[in-house]
């Protein structure tokens, strides 16, 4: 048996762009995916905190250092400049190794650099 576990997550990122005309998908700062261990072309889910949308697509590399966070032509259509995100990424795992899995998720400040980093996360509000 195998179950889908979460594995990254990026918490409370600020979108910094909307972009109607592009293919398709979320870019995100190199440095960010890095510290979560996402990578290119992955699913990833993505939570808008504002409205309440979520939208599955995949990952692009944008500029490292760059902050940048910014949702790709159709899911531009469910996210405004400013909203603040959730996004995150799953992976298949054996039950074995999900009973032993620690996620990374990256707390985010205000100009998208990480705050904090968690395995666990607490039973508690996140600001």
């Amino acid at each position: 048996m195998f179950r889908t576990m979460m594995t990254g997550k990026i918490h409370r990122a600020k979108v910094t762009e909307a972009n109607l005309n592009y293919v398709g998908s979320i870019t995100i700062d190199e440095d960010i995916l890095d510290a979560v261990d996402m990578v290119p072309n992955e699913k990833v889910q993505i939570v808008n905190n504002n409205n309440g949308a979520r939208l599955e697509t995949y990952i692009i590399p944008g500029e490292r250092g760059s902050g940048v966070i910014c949702l790709n032509g159709a899911a531009a259509r469910l996210v405004q400049e400013g909203d603040v995100v959730i996004i995150i990424s799953y992976k298949m795992m054996s039950e074995e190794d999900a009973r032993i899995h620690i996620p990374k998720v990256a707390i985010m400040d205000e100009n998208n650099r990480v705050s904090e980093m968690l395995g666990i996360e607490p039973a508690a509000t996140i600001y």
